[in-house]
């Protein structure tokens, strides 16, 4: 890159492209801007330039001319180039694109992909399934219980997605999509989803890997007629910003769609660097995702892009370098944009090219009126249409009716022969419901404190991933008053012995409210209740949770379960139900606390631990690592936290990679699989769960009355947080051993002679197994559990 100019190739010929370029150009880094192959109205702008002959498809063309035009940034306008990946063969010649690379384009390149990556991001979305097989495809279609959308899984220019009104109306059109490839190879696989109800909105995002920044939140039009009937389009219209679009929702969005978008990209490898056009759904449960988009939304750009205040070519090269942290990204306060699309004669089935286009007057930017060109072209002087969507007059003024107002006066200057435009554009947010004072209104449950809406939102957001925990004998729902569970089907013929365990997670609780980080404390609850079950001998079954709250924050809850569940497939049990209780007169202000239970099974017989008789003198002491201070002593550790004087965003002093809450919310370890199959092979006599007291205290509850646990210290490396902890807090030794893990979060009884086989089944399972000490013969005096060497913890 020369100096601080940008030379750029900007690909497309719409009216999105229009407005990008018109924006970019406003940049004073902006030195030349060529358009591959524009349209009427971009090749007038100042500073650029079309350039007909090329082709958005011919991917090496491109490269060719950016390189001969030392083109220093390329921003990609259509989706196929995106799809069928463009972004690395300008990556891989060393020239920016603003872009995703191929992979993540299949957020919109494919619909059944998109759809599966929500499921297992636990992002919502309406419910669905995917389809490749016709017939199969046909048969869900006469079983569905709700009302339905079909949606072509490819590219097709806005219009693969059938709205049918009744069954006959979705198998007519099944069969089209699937078998007649009405729409080519992108009705290879189909959607069948969920119909949802409620309002859309379109969120463009700016992303660069880890940061996501919002223009704000818009509403298209995509139906051609008014009153949002006849087919879908590309968009007839759109306005900005959205009046149902409040900050709360706005938020909610970001912290439960958005960012774990981006996040989960990342985590599969794909990181997202460009522009992500999310459609969203405000239902009566919350937002939810229609779709995804990896592009500029048209004609949300040329809603949005006015209304933008600032430097788009700055924004745009922040995502690309990866610091879109340090850019603001930010629109005029207190003004609306309104959007007119004017289209050809039959659109959006087949139409006429080469009419004539007037334009009666030109309109004042200074005013606030614009016109962003699409299908159109230049034929022997005279600017004629070249497309479905020909042209679109914005609006922008300092309230919505006002800039609607100016929209339409501006349309009404274009002519052309067959034109036809929608009336109604904004009719969502100019429709009135009535308002009312405080006294006006009946008392409810909520306005005591309890929303019962937030209850069922819940339930609905969570339901996926209740779900998702099935296992033998349970297929988990919430659309039950009980959990069932059956011990034939999870194998268990014979009446086997069960074993239930209950706990919760205590004062950790506090620093996840404090860092805002809920999604795995869910964990640490699992596991303290798993693990305590596990070390009994049983093949843990399953788990019920309980919230309470001062008030339901939806977004919280969901992410708290989210961490349940995830404990629960750890621990291969099913959630089997739970509750949401809203306290407000017994809890503070923003918190909360979770409790849970989970049940087991041993075999009838002789699988329940501890086997005490069993027990001898020398029987060794194998320790499983913990994976940190898990669920206990965190009273102690805030106060050592706040007397050295740390914040729990400051840099951990005993891991530096890590911050001191991250480090401290690491989840509780659950050993409930490896152990399962040790004790199948009958290895272990007794087990002890590291819990609150400690070694000291947990490892004699396993024991007989005659032997004591002998352990050494010095058998195992104690890790830095413990010893951070010691030195920090002043705290004794013994102390220590009473309050924290010390690193070794199971302890297990085993034979000397059933040492090896066992520790090899633990490490090929991923734990690390220690020899900690052995049982030897108590003394008259002696204790329970004697830890020797401590010093070498200092």
């Amino acid at each position: 890159m020369e100096g601080n100019s940008l030379r750029i190739l900007l690909i497309g010929n719409g009216g999105r492209e229009h407005a990008l370029a018109w924006k970019l150009c406003q940049s004073p880094r902006v030195e030349k801007l060529y358009i591959a192959p524009g349209n009427g109205g971009t090749g007038n702008i100042p500073k650029a330039e079309n350039i007909p002959y090329l082709n958005p498809d011919k991917h090496l063309d491109l490269l060719v001319f950016a390189r001969e035009s030392r083109v220093n940034l390329v921003v990609v306008g259509p989706e196929a180039p995106l799809v069928a990946g463009i972004e690395e063969v300008f990556r891989s010649a060393g020239i920016r694109c603003f872009g995703p690379i191929k992979a993540a384009a299949r957020m919109e390149g494919s619909k059944t992909f998109a759809k599966d990556f929500m499921a297992r991001h636990n992002i919502p979305t309406a419910r669905y399934q995917n389809f490749s097989d016709y017939a199969e495809a046909r048969q869900h279609l006469e079983e569905v219980k709700y009302d339905i959308v079909l949606k072509a899984t490819g590219l097709a220019a806005g219009k693969g997605v059938i709205i049918p009104c009744s069954k006959q109306e979705a198998q007519a059109a099944l069969k089209p999509m699937m078998v007649e490839k009405q729409f080519g190879s992108a009705g290879n696989e189909v959607v069948i989803e969920e119909y949802l109800v409620g309002q859309e909105l379109s969120f463009l995002s700016f992303v660069d890997g880890y940061t996501v920044k919002s223009l704000v939140p818009a509403q298209d039009h995509k139906q051609v007629f008014e009153n949002d009937q006849g087919p879908n389009t590309g968009g007839m219209g759109c306005y900005a910003p959205a009046p149902i679009a409040e900050d709360k929702l706005i938020k909610e969005v970001h912290q439960t769609i958005l960012q774990p978008t981006i996040d989960g990209l990342r985590k599969e490898r794909m990181p997202f660097k460009g522009l992500l056009f999310t459609g969203i759904m405000v239902t009566k449960d919350g937002p939810k995702v229609l779709e995804y988009n990896t592009r500029f939304g048209d004609p949300e750009t040329q809603t949005l892009l006015p209304l933008m205040d600032g430097d788009l070519a700055e924004v745009l090269i922040a995502c690309t370098d990866g610091y879109l942290d340090t850019i603001d990204v930010r629109c005029k306060p207190g003004s609306s944009s309104v959007t007119v699309v004017a289209a050809a004669a039959g659109y959006p089935g087949s139409y006429n090219k080469g009419e004539t286009i007037t334009i009666d007057t030109t309109p004042s930017e200074a005013e606030g009126t614009y016109i962003f060109h699409a299908g159109t072209s230049i034929a022997s002087g005279a600017l004629t249409t070249s497309g479905g969507r020909v042209i679109a007059a914005t609006a922008i003024a300092s309230d919505l009716k006002t800039a609607l107002s100016k929209a339409y006066a501006t349309i009404s200057t274009f002519h052309f022969q067959g034109m036809h435009y929608r009336k109604d554009i904004a009719h969502r947010a100019l429709s009135t419901t009535p308002t009312f004072t405080e006294s006006d209104k009946n008392l409810t449950y909520a306005s005591s404190g309890v929303s019962i809406d937030a209850g069922n939102a819940l339930v609905r957001k969570i339901s996926s991933l209740v779900a998702s925990t099935k296992r033998p004998g349970a297929n988990p729902t919430l659309d039950s008053f009980g959990g069932q569970f059956d011990p034939v089907a999870a194998g268990h013929e014979r009446s086997p012995v069960l074993i239930s365990g209950m706990d919760g997670v205590g004062t950790k609780l506090r620093i996840a409210q404090r860092m805002h980080k809920h999604d795995t404390i869910g964990i640490d609850l699992v596991a303290m209740c798993a693990n305590d079950v596990a070390a009994c001998g049983a093949e843990v079954w399953w788990m019920m949770d309980t919230v309470s709250a001062n008030k339901l924050d939806v977004g919280v809850a969901a992410s708290v379960v989210e961490g349940v569940a995830e404990g629960c497939r750890r621990a291969r049990c099913a959630l089997l139900g739970g509750e949401t209780a809203e306290m407000g007169q017994l809890i503070q202000e923003g918190e909360y606390d979770i409790v849970g239970s989970c049940t087991g099974a041993v075999v009838r017989g002789g699988g329940v631990l501890p086997k005490k008789r069993e027990m001898r003198e020398g029987d060794v002491l194998l320790g499983l690592a913990s994976s940190g201070c898990h669920s206990n002593g965190f009273s102690l550790i805030q106060k050592i936290v706040e007397r050295a004087g740390l914040g729990y965003g400051d840099h951990a002093p005993w891991d530096s990679s890590m911050t001191v809450g991250e480090s401290l919310l690491t989840p509780t370890k659950i050993y409930v699989g490896p152990l399962l199959r040790v004790f199948q092979h009958g290895l272990v006599k007794g087990a002890a769960h590291i819990t609150g007291g400690g070694i000291p205290e947990n490892v004699p509850r396993v024991l007989p009355e005659h032997l004591t646990a002998e352990v050494e210290a010095k058998a195992w490396s104690l890790p830095s947080v413990f010893r951070w902890l010691m030195n920090a807090g002043n705290v004794e030794r013994g102390e220590m051993a009473r309050v924290f893990n010390m690193g070794i979060g199971m302890v297990l009884v085993v034979a000397e002679e059933n040492v090896g086989f066992a520790s090899r089944i633990l490490e090929e399972r991923g734990e690390k197994v220690v020899r900690i000490g052995a049982l030897v013969e108590r003394g008259e005096r002696g204790g329970r559990c004697v830890i020797r060497d401590m010093e070498v913890w200092e």
